[in-house]
């Protein structure tokens, strides 16, 4: 699976491991006609006794760690529960955590379930991409979990194209909303981007917790062209010795930029920021974008129109800005202005 000497190869690893699965289920499925007589006399195929959770996991991080994994690199089971008859299995690869399936009996192991409405629509989307109308498919998610302020809580990495993508889409909709909702911008535990990275988490974070009425100004800017953050301070009227003294004392409390110079807690090749480190260990946060609403991980567009559809959902009873037209275009990934064709929210850094 992953923690290997690179995220390509990480990532690599566990793709050649999904399509050996494929492989294998194929010609299962070929060889099946013919051995059906035989299955018949043995119960061989049949599905044995239920075991326990506790058992299933151990089953499982056995055969993770023995047949799937690098020498020297370990996976673990972070929760276990049910869904669609089986075994859901969160598994911990150091810089992701990935769902993964299990028979009840723990005989079959299924790396990645793929979901048949969501790659369908994915590849609607694909179709329709380079028409004026294609962003407009990408979808809205609702959430079952409603309150009467929803709290939104978005993990994201500072550089990452797909987070700057989603933040892009949500700025209207924290503008639309405003004192409605309790939104909070939160930072991954580890940054893919170098040091550049950690110092403007640091940034951000600081920023949001000093001067919170300033943050989305400076992060439309930021946003607009990463190049000018000196200016984005300045035309959102931060504060920059409070900011400063919290950058300063944020990075002592947590060592960031110690460790990442003695690479000390590093994810995999990556260094760690564990200033949320405990808000990412309670939702299992994988990468950035991480999308959580009263408490739930949601799987939303990333334009403006799906992300206000998203988030009114999460009302008890909606306000009437839910009713505001917001644009349907996807942001472009990354920095800039510029938009693109619908992508759903499947892309990310390290997921």
């Amino acid at each position: 699976m992953k923690k290997l000497t690179s995220i390509f190869q990480q990532k690599k690893t566990w793709t050649t491991v999904l399509v050996i699965v494929a492989i294998s289920i194929i010609l299962g499925i070929i060889t099946s006609s013919s051995l059906r007589k035989e299955d018949a006399k043995t119960s061989a195929n049949k599905p044995g006794k239920t075991i326990s959770t506790d058992l299933a996991k151990k089953t499982a991080e056995d055969f993770i760690n023995n047949f799937l994994m690098q020498s020297g690199s370990k996976a673990t089971i972070k929760n276990i529960t049910t869904e669609y008859g089986l075994y859901k299995l969160s598994v911990d690869i150091t810089s992701d955590v990935v769902d993964s399936y299990m028979t009840k009996d723990g005989k079959l192991f299924f790396p990645q379930a793929l979901n048949v409405a969501e790659v369908t629509a994915a590849k609607a989307g694909t179709a329709a991409a380079g028409s004026d109308t294609a962003a407009a498919a990408t979808p809205s998610a609702t959430v079952t979990k409603k309150s009467d302020k929803p709290v939104i809580e978005l993990f994201v990495m500072s550089y990452c194209p797909y987070g700057t993508q989603i933040e892009k889409g949500i700025l209207p909709v924290l503008s639309t909303l405003g004192s409605k909702i309790n939104f909070q911008l939160k930072f991954c535990s580890y940054a893919m981007h170098g040091e550049k990275e950690l110092t403007e988490n640091l940034l951000q974070y600081c920023i949001q917790k000093e001067q919170p009425a300033k943050l989305n100004t400076y992060l439309t800017c930021f946003l607009a062209d990463s190049s000018q953050s000196a200016t984005c301070l300045d035309k959102a009227g931060i504060n920059k010795n409070t900011v400063n003294s919290c950058v300063t004392k944020t990075d002592k409390d947590f060592k960031v930029m110690a460790n990442f110079t003695s690479k000390t807690g590093y994810q995999g090749s990556y260094p760690g920021f564990d200033v949320q480190k405990a808000d990412n260990d309670k939702y299992s946060v994988g990468g950035s974008p991480t999308l959580i609403i009263n408490g739930q991980d949601i799987q939303s567009g990333r334009d403006s129109a799906s992300l206000l559809a998203t988030i009114c959902s999460a009302f008890n009873t909606p306000p009437a800005e839910c009713s505001t037209k917001l644009s349907s275009a996807s942001p472009s990934a990354g920095f800039g202005t510029g938009t693109a064709a619908a992508s759903g929210a499947a892309a990310g850094c390290g997921q």
